[in-house]
């Protein structure tokens, strides 16, 4: 074969290994993979919806490597996405879904010092009824300590299994879900907050990166999740996402 003819038919073989019949990606996530748009850094998502603010990360040592995972700066550009945000909304409330040790309701705190920020986290006694791609399972009084610990105002802290929990707020401006990763908790806890969220507010998913479905079980979960959504009709348009941050960032429409 001629070069051209040998690119042709490598053409043709990826596209019948990628699509199926139907002319959908075979990884189910073509709804995910039509809308993301990938930034370089977090500049890019200041231009794209007109900011001027920079965050505030004020915390080194939540940067430093730990795992594997932890590679390509990926824990600074997670908390770039997230801070920059908050910072150029100016929310007037947050929610937090997924406590831990607190660091993001901190960097929401800390961003946005006005504004009311709730973080949720599942009672340590309810853990195993919380999903099976859960993170940690924390003592209650390790819940929230890094927030507590830097003595932070106006962070609420709610236990709370969100597959049961009704959220009661008169709005949500920026909501970050890190949850259980199972599909149903995503979408469950997409749809519950989604409500109360007006035009122009922001949904922060973690653990969303189209590149690494096929490395970790979990962003694949968690992909899969956003991506019924899409099927749904509960969300629309784009996601963007700052390179080498796991970080879907999604824009609630205009009616």
């Amino acid at each position: 074969m001629m070069p051209m003819d040998i690119i042709h038919q490598f053409s043709l073989k990826l596209k019948e290994l990628l699509f199926d019949a139907k002319g959908t990606c075979s990884d189910g996530l073509e709804n995910c993979r039509r809308e993301i748009c990938v930034l370089d850094d977090y500049n890019e998502l200041k231009k794209v919806f007109g900011w001027e603010l920079d965050p505030i990360i004020d915390d080194q040592d939540l940067l430093k490597y730990r795992f594997a995972e932890d590679v390509n700066n990926r824990r600074l550009r997670d908390f770039e996405s997230i801070a920059t945000v908050v910072k150029n909304v100016a929310p007037e409330i947050c929610l937090d879904i997924g406590t831990g040790s607190g660091s993001v309701a901190a960097l929401m705190s800390i961003n946005a010092p006005d504004a009311e920020v709730n973080t949720v986290n599942i009672p340590p006694e309810e853990f195993e009824d919380g999903g099976t791609l859960t993170t940690i399972k924390l003592k209650r009084d390790e819940i929230g300590s890094y927030y507590k610990r830097r003595g932070l105002a106006g962070i609420n802290q709610i236990f709370a299994n969100t597959k049961n929990w009704n959220p009661n707020f008169k709005k949500i401006d920026v909501a970050f879900i890190d949850g259980s990763h199972d599909i149903e908790f995503v979408v469950n806890d997409t749809m519950k907050i989604i409500k109360s969220m007006p035009p122009g507010s922001f949904i922060l998913w973690h653990d969303f990166n189209l590149s690494l479905v096929n490395n970790y079980h979990w962003i694949k979960s968690v992909c899969l999740g956003v991506e019924q959504l899409y099927r749904n009709g509960v969300i629309k348009g784009r996601i963007f996402s700052i390179k080498n941050s796991w970080i879907g960032i999604y824009q609630v429409p205009s009616l």
